[in-house]
């Protein structure tokens, strides 16, 4: 059975992480976790190409759930659902502000917050893009597949993750650190070399379309193509 997509889980509390991730799955949704906001960051960067909802509790360990909030939007639209035990206008407004998408007070319904998730996911999970075409760069998301000038070229899980938040991000410079981050996690103990040798890797398999990542010097890297869909 085909899954409806997949929701990030973030809440600190066992008991009703573990309620929400078995009830969407129940509901044909695949589910991550975390438990605090740390791992939340983490997780989200390791899996940024596949997430296609965050429920995110506002209180959390660590790092809080609006810092989260707005590390995510930094760089992702992915749609935001705050899990709060506040409930006033005036925090309302704050979460919208801050680019959360919806909201939720606690105690809810687990009927009242399947709601909230289909009302998302109708807008905005079909538009999932599980084909890109980028110049003669053609990725199958699904298959984690890459195809240049109709010929497979095979990457390392690191630099199809890489290509792919490139592609996602394109146009914008991104700082080494920050695809560092992104890609090997915050817990990584290696540094930005290791995002100039992947680089450096992933041109050498593009070939001739190598020219499409872009070294922004002294800063980072930038993906630029003139022409691209997706599907």
């Amino acid at each position: 059975m085909r899954k409806k997509g997949t929701i990030l889980v973030v809440e600190d509390e066992q008991r009703i992480r573990r309620m929400l991730v078995d009830y969407l799955k129940i509901n044909e949704y695949e589910t991550l976790e975390a438990k605090d906001g740390e791992e939340a960051l983490e997780v989200f960067y390791q899996n940024n190409h596949m997430i296609d909802l965050i429920l995110l509790d506002v209180m959390l360990p660590k790092e809080s759930g609006t810092t989260v909030l707005k590390e995510i939007r930094k760089q992702s639209t992915v749609p935001i659902i705050m899990l709060t035990a506040k409930g006033e206008e005036y925090d309302q407004i704050e979460y919208f502000k801050q680019g959360a998408d919806d909201f939720l007070a606690k105690p809810f319904s687990l009927e009242l917050l399947l709601g909230h998730v289909e009302a998302i996911a109708k807008r905005c999970f079909q538009n999932r893009k599980k084909r890109v075409e980028m110049g003669n760069i053609v990725i199958d998301m699904e298959q984690r597949k890459v195809v240049v000038k109709e010929e497979s070229i095979e990457l390392t899980p690191k630099e199809y993750d890489l290509l792919v938040y490139l592609i996602q991000n394109k146009g914008i410079v991104m700082e080494r650190e920050t695809i560092l981050n992104a890609i090997w996690g915050f817990q990584y103990v290696g540094d930005i070399r290791t995002v100039d040798t992947h680089i450096k890797q992933l041109r050498a398999k593009l070939s001739s379309d190598s020219n499409y990542i872009k070294t922004v010097h002294g800063i980072g890297y930038r993906f630029e193509v003139e022409h691209d869909s997706l599907h």
